[in-house]
């Protein structure tokens, strides 16, 4: 193994090896302050839901990255994302979760905006008389696009649409609304929020590190009887994916397959779900239906920060390089009452404030950031499966479900984005 030193300069080609990554890509504030330019302020960055803002004039607060953001549906059921500062004196217009409001007032000096960002209003008008105040609106996001309701937004002016950022990964996003008989998901869940003092691209990994769950969440899989485990043993027929721009899936179909049992993926039966079946077999026709409830739903990251586990959703947000929050909700069919409920309650039951997977989880983010500070070794050994790697019939990168395809594929992307000044 060849030993290699931690260059002054923040020089990504050095960092960043074929099979490790150099330690201070998790730890050095100031490649983080660049991340936040080069990744998080001009990629497709994951926003909200259409469905959380359902009706005209409803808006909901939400981030990118450190940002804070308004998404607002707009009179013309249009989505706009707007930044939450007022222009005047910066101080944030708003202040509810979420709620339906023609206009924002910033409690500051009173000046008021519309529903899409508009200045409207300025308390004591006369002081600023023959001023011209059209420029002073809220800010917006730049650029705005939705994907079979899931909302993105960039902040740069130009760049790749966001189908070509989802590239192969819009494809799990379909097999997503697959699963519900009206082909639509809903975020009405409600968030959990869960914070970790560890940096953000160790949970960006973990989300589709296949290696870890046999030995992190053993006690859990041991105690639910769920089967889980064997879909993550050295004998499993899963895989894990590179799908290009950093999106990664592990791909646990095949296992599914094998047993060939509808529902199967969620730990149920077509018998305790008789409404949903119904309800996916008029939609789709049974033999689609069928195939879809044994294949599941996807298990896929994509980047930067929306991670679909099969049930529920987690949305990344880094605060700072040791500072994450993972913002986390149930998935929801539309039109699917019965399923839905049992989706809420097996996300209480495993990232809930008592429950396990996210638990067993954080305490691995925050030993891993501690433990990285340490100067020796220097690297993180990344070769898992190497030999065994190949292409799939799509042509993107595929191995065992163990294999660390996944970090590989963040890390190359990571590195041709943060060497673009």
């Amino acid at each position: 193994m060849n030993v290699m030193t931690r260059p002054e300069a923040p020089d990504f080609a050095a960092l960043i090896g074929k099979d490790r990554v150099h330690g201070s890509l998790y730890t050095d504030a100031d490649i983080f302050r660049m991340e936040l330019q080069r990744i998080w302020y001009r990629t497709w960055v994951y926003v909200g839901h259409e469905s959380e803002v359902p009706k005209p004039f409803d808006f909901v607060t939400k981030s990118i990255g450190p940002q804070p953001i308004i998404m607002t549906r707009g009179a013309d059921g249009q989505i706009n994302l707007l930044q939450n500062r007022c222009p005047h004196r910066g101080n944030q217009v708003c202040t509810e979760a979420q709620g339906n409001a023609r206009k924002f007032t910033c409690p500051f000096h009173n000046w008021t905006f519309a529903n899409d960002g508009r200045l409207e209003a300025t308390a004591f008008a006369d002081g600023y008389k023959d001023q011209d105040m059209s420029a002073l609106s809220l800010g917006k996001v730049t650029r705005v696009a939705s994907y079979r309701g899931f909302v993105f937004g960039s902040f740069a002016a130009d760049g790749p649409t966001l189908e070509e950022h989802l590239g192969g990964a819009a494809e799990t996003l379909d097999r997503l609304c697959d699963s519900s008989p009206t082909g639509e998901v809903e975020i009405t869940a409600g968030f959990l929020q869960h914070r970790v003092k560890a940096n953000w691209k160790f949970v960006l990994e973990n989300e589709t590190d296949g290696y870890h769950p046999a030995f992190v969440h053993a006690s859990v899989f041991k105690v639910t009887e769920s089967g889980i485990g064997s879909l993550y043993g050295s004998k499993s027929t899963a895989l894990t994916r590179d799908f290009g721009n950093g999106h990664t899936e592990i791909d646990l179909r095949p296992e599914f397959r094998l047993r060939d049992q509808p529902l199967s993926w969620f730990g149920t039966s077509p018998e305790r779900l008789p409404d949903y079946v119904a309800a996916m077999e008029q939609a789709h026709g049974p033999e689609k239906a069928w195939q879809v409830m044994i294949d599941g739903t996807p298990h896929v990251m994509i980047f930067p920060n929306l991670f679909i586990a099969e049930i529920q959703i987690f949305v990344l947000q880094p605060r700072a390089v040791d500072d994450t929050v993972q913002h986390v909700t149930a998935l929801q069919f539309k039109g699917a009452p019965d399923m839905n409920r049992r989706l809420r309650q097996q996300t209480m039951g495993s990232v809930g404030p008592a429950g396990f997977l996210l638990a067993d989880d954080s305490e691995m983010y925050e030993r891993t950031h501690r433990g990285v500070l340490s100067r020796d070794p220097e690297w993180l050994y990344l070769a898992r499966g190497e030999h065994r790697e190949r292409l799939d019939s799509d042509g993107f990168r595929v191995s065992h479900a163990t294999d660390e395809v996944p970090s590989r594929g963040i890390w190359r992307h990571y590195r041709q984005i943060m060497e673009v000044a």
